[in-house]
């Protein structure tokens, strides 16, 4: 690139998960600069914190090739590309490889704590776009820094703020107080603190993604062991049990995800799970040592021992306050993409592959991209982070002809509906002109669930 770009700001690219690592790696590759500020320990921190779940994602599907290019002259090897890693292996063998390549560029224990133009609020026009955006960082040991940046791409994600279980967005009443019986995270069984907290005891799974099915495999396989008699889940849905409950089954081109689904009803067909449907959470109550689930129409669930919280996550979005953003009202995604990924319009297929163009803000400059490019929305793809970040950084390279091309054709889900369609009866039903939906799921034997990929990319 000329000196002029290298004598610009760098641009500032928060996390150091999948998406900021490519992101950093197609700005080297572009001959820009990169500043990537991790707030964990380590590269893929929020990753590392899942590390016992497997994607459904293989490894040929989780690498970008801009990163690959870099990672070529260190001598690393691109792991089978037809094996399901684990969380623990996409940080070990291909993020923390990635952050170690990109060297100085990737700051750790580096928390962003707000980002605005220089000199400039929210409120002022004046030569705002002339202006480099200035962000504010806290380090680990306390002391604070501004860094100046050209252009900001938060990959930040959404792993920090999981949903609460009341079924209106907020906390339901007494879930604060039972915060000691609550977890937001699916379990890690192999961890014998873990397992003995869940080993003999009645869990409510609240949740109707891929994160509650891992959860649900996880806990029937526990049920089902040695140490587990007595383990049982109810599984609690907001909307009713239909054709696309347990996922695309056959019909996802994604062959893990529809299995994960599957390994999900054999937890309710073998009895180690009671699913209850329309079941909004108004309340978590205290009774002596265990918990009681009410919902918002006044039924009482039989006591538990314990809640695993799985309804999703959503974005951070304040320490972007004073910046200019373009974000849709329901799921706190950039405009032109929140229609392509409502829940409440969602249908047959596949969001298709978009960059720039359905991700920049009124302030120009400024991407959110990969997870939490989608704010409430479920079913993210690490391709799909991939091709985002190729597309902006091709956009601030000023190649605005390979950023407004699509290079990336997404898997189908083989699922219709969404979560906003609650206990629509014929929400799953394919229409008269032959729709697409998928077909009722037919069982199949898997594994031990400790080995069921998971809801990650």
């Amino acid at each position: 690139m000329s000196a002029t770009v290298t004598e610009q700001p760098p641009v500032v690219v928060i996390g150091a998960g999948p998406a900021g690592l490519a992101a950093a790696a197609h700005l080297v590759d572009r001959g820009i600069e990169p500043l990537v500020l991790e707030a964990g320990a380590q590269a893929g921190a929020a990753v590392r914190e899942w590390a016992h779940v497997r994607l459904f994602s293989t490894w040929g599907e989780l690498t970008d090739p801009a990163a690959e290019k870099l990672l070529a002259p260190t001598g690393w090897t691109k792991p089978d590309t037809k094996t399901y890693p684990s969380g623990g292996d996409w940080a070990e063998q291909y993020l923390q490889p990635l952050a170690d390549a990109l060297g100085d560029t990737v700051r750790l224990g580096a928390r962003v704590t707000g980002i605005s133009r220089a000199g400039r609020d929210r409120i002022v026009d004046a030569d705002r776009e002339a202006q480099p955006f200035t962000v504010h960082v806290t380090h680990d040991d306390g002391h604070e820094e501004k860094v100046l940046a050209r252009a900001v791409i938060d990959a930040s994600g959404t792993w920090t703020t999981p949903s609460p279980a009341g079924g209106d967005g907020l906390p339901a009443l007494g879930e604060r107080a039972a915060a000691d019986r609550v977890s937001y995270r699916v379990p890690d069984l192999n961890d014998p603190a873990t397992r003995a907290r869940y080993a003999g005891k009645r869990t409510a799974v609240i949740g109707s993604g891929a994160s509650a099915f891992t959860a649900l495999a996880a806990l029937a396989a526990l049920a089902k062991s040695e140490d587990g008699t007595g383990t049982h889940a109810t599984w609690i849905l907001r909307r009713g049990l239909s054709g696309s409950t347990f996922g695309g089954g056959t019909a996802d081109q994604l062959p893990a995800r529809g299995a994960l689904g599957l390994t999900a009803k054999a937890a309710v067909d073998e009895g180690h799970a009671d699913a209850v449907t329309g079941f909004r959470t108004e309340a978590i109550e205290r009774h002596g040592d265990r918990l009681i689930l009410v919902a918002e129409d006044g039924r009482h669930l039989d006591p538990v021992d314990e809640v695993i919280v799985l309804t999703g996550f959503r974005p951070d979005l304040s320490f972007l306050d004073e910046l200019r953003l373009g974000l849709d009202e329901r799921l706190q995604a950039p405009l032109a993409l929140a229609p392509l990924i409502d829940p409440n319009q969602h249908s047959c297929g596949t969001v298709y592959p978009h960059g720039v163009n359905e991700l920049s803000h009124p302030e120009e400059g400024v991407y959110l991209v990969g997870m939490k490019s989608y704010g409430r929305a479920p079913t993210f793809l690490a391709l799909t982070g991939y091709e985002q970040v190729r597309s902006v950084v091709a956009a601030i390279a000023g190649d605005r002809e390979s950023a407004e091309r699509v290079e990336l054709v997404l898997p189908e889900t083989g699922v219709c509906g969404g979560a906003g369609l609650f206990d629509q009866p014929t929400a799953d039903k394919t229409s008269d002109g032959g729709g697409c939906c998928a077909p009722a799921p037919q069982l199949i034997q898997l594994g031990t669930a400790s080995s069921a990929p998971s809801c990650c990319p």
